[in-house]
C-alpha cells in the first residue's frame, strides 16, 4: 500500500498527484497557490504583517511592548553571553557582561552600550547592525543576528530599555 502524504508535501516536492488524473492534478497544484495569493493580497489590503521564515514571533508581528526578559535576554543567550560573561572573551576585551539588564545597562569600560529610548545612538545596535569595522562586529566570528533579533533589540531600546 502507498504511503498517503498531505497535498502541501505533494507540492513541495515537485510531485503532481501521480494517481489523480490529470485535471485533478492541476486542481491540487494550483488551488494552493491560488489560496497562498488570496491570503497575501488580503492580509497586505488590511495592514497586517507576513512572517514569511523562521518562528512567529510577537515582536515580528506586530508593535508589541518589549520585555527585555521574555524577547531581549533570550537572543543575549543564544547568541551573546557564550563571550560576554566573565572569562569570556568580549567580557575580557570590553567587560560587558549580557546575563543580565545591570550588565548591559552597566555598559563595557569604554562607555555605555543602549541609550534608552535611541536605538540609533546605542552602541549596541551599531555593533549588531555590522555598522563597524570587521573586527569589532557582534557578534564577533558568527552570523549577523537576523533582522527579527536585532529589530527586537532596536524596540527594546527605543521603548525606553526597561527592566521588564
Amino acid at each position: 500500500m502507498r504511503e498517503k502524504r498531505p497535498v502541501g508535501w505533494a507540492l513541495a516536492n515537485g510531485i503532481l498527484g501521480e494517481d489523480k488524473k490529470e485535471g485533478e492534478a492541476e486542481m491540487i497544484n494550483k488551488t494552493p497557490l491560488f489560496a497562498v495569493g488570496v491570503v497575501l493580497t488580503m492580509t497586505l489590503a488590511f495592514g497586517g504583517t507576513i512572517i514569511l521564515a523562521g518562528h512567529p514571533s510577537p515582536v515580528c508581528a506586530a508593535n508589541a511592548v518589549i520585555s527585555f526578559n521574555d524577547d531581549v535576554l533570550p537572543i543575549f543567550k543564544g547568541r551573546c553571553i557564550d563571550c560576554h560573561q566573565p572569562g569570556g572573551e568580549g567580557y575580557e576585551k570590553s567587560g560587558l557582561d549580557l546575563r543580565t539588564y545591570a550588565g548591559v545597562m552597566k555598559g563595557t569600560k569604554f562607555g555605555a552600550m543602549v541609550t534608552p529610548g535611541n536605538p540609533d545612538t546605542s552602541n549596541l545596535v551599531w555593533l549588531l547592525d555590522w555598522k563597524g569595522s570587521h573586527e569589532i562586529r557582534m557578534p564577533h566570528g558568527k552570523t549577523k543576528l537576523s533582522i527579527c533579533d536585532r529589530d527586537a533589540i532596536r524596540e527594546w531600546i527605543r521603548q525606553g530599555a526597561k527592566d521588564n
